[in-house]
């Protein structure tokens, strides 16, 4: 037991013996190993915020939506009615100072119009429908309203008159004011988050920035006949006001 003993305590001082080589020779001590430096930072770091730059303008554009639309028992009588109404319209048009590089064909269809015969339990076609709609862009515009009622009375019963948009034909233009609007803004948001916080804001790290300008519908347009024109005053029309929108977010860093 005594020889037992002895050897397995051997073998113990053996392999610490051996331990202790491997680690004092060839090998990287604890002292020589580089420290490791983790970024845990995202780039929502920081304090993120939107600002935003708003100019109210008047619009300077107004885009009609117009057109003429004849149903009759045959396709060709219907191209024929709806091609000679259409050539008085744009005569209208450019008569009345729309540039002919502002008109514009937006939808040109030929329909088949049809009924149910209960009797032979089948559709049946009665006739046809040609329609032919066009986008004026009018830069006139103390000359809309006119305008309006001009085309309404060339193109007669056949007129379809779908709407108007108002826009800003340049607003780019106010895009350096609305920036600095919106940086302003922006800022000020981030200085107050800040001041709440009870930290020290640092400068931006990060800037990108959206703009937009809404087209303003006008639906409410009256067309009167050309039988009546003389007794009817001109189609008051109104532009309003648009806004040029300009948003920024912005990340500040923490000092």
């Amino acid at each position: 037991m005594k020889i037992k003993a002895l050897l397995a305590a051997g073998m113990v001082l053996i392999l610490l013996l051996v331990s202790l080589t491997g680690c004092s020779g060839g090998g990287v001590t604890a002292a020589e190993v580089p420290p490791v430096n983790v970024n845990v930072g995202n780039q929502q770091t920081g304090i993120w915020v939107n600002g935003e730059g708003k100019i109210t303008v008047t619009p300077d554009i107004a885009a009609l939506s117009l057109g003429v639309s004849a149903q009759t028992a045959t396709v060709a009588e219907a191209q024929s009615q709806a091609a000679e109404a259409m050539d008085k319209m744009i005569t209208a048009l450019t008569d009345n100072g729309v540039a002919s590089k502002d008109i514009q064909t937006q939808n040109y269809n030929i329909q088949q119009i049809t009924r149910w015969d209960d009797k032979g339990m089948q559709e049946v076609i009665t006739g046809y429908r040609v329609s032919n709609m066009v986008a004026a862009k009018i830069r006139n515009m103390d000359k809309v309203g006119s305008i309006i009622d001009t085309v309404a009375v060339a193109g007669g019963d056949l007129t379809r008159i779908n709407g108007i948009n108002f826009s800003v034909d340049n607003p780019e233009q106010y895009y350096a004011e609305a920036r600095e609007l919106a940086m302003n803004d922006a800022k000020a948001k981030a200085e107050q988050i800040a001041s709440l916080s009870g930290i020290v804001l640092g400068k931006p790290t990060y800037v990108s920035e959206n703009s937009y300008t809404p087209f303003v519908p006008y639906r409410e347009v009256y067309l009167k006949s050309s039988m009546d024109s003389s007794a009817m005053p001109t189609t008051p029309i109104s532009p309003g006001e648009t806004d040029i929108v300009l948003n920024v977010q912005v990340s500040y860093a923490i000092n």
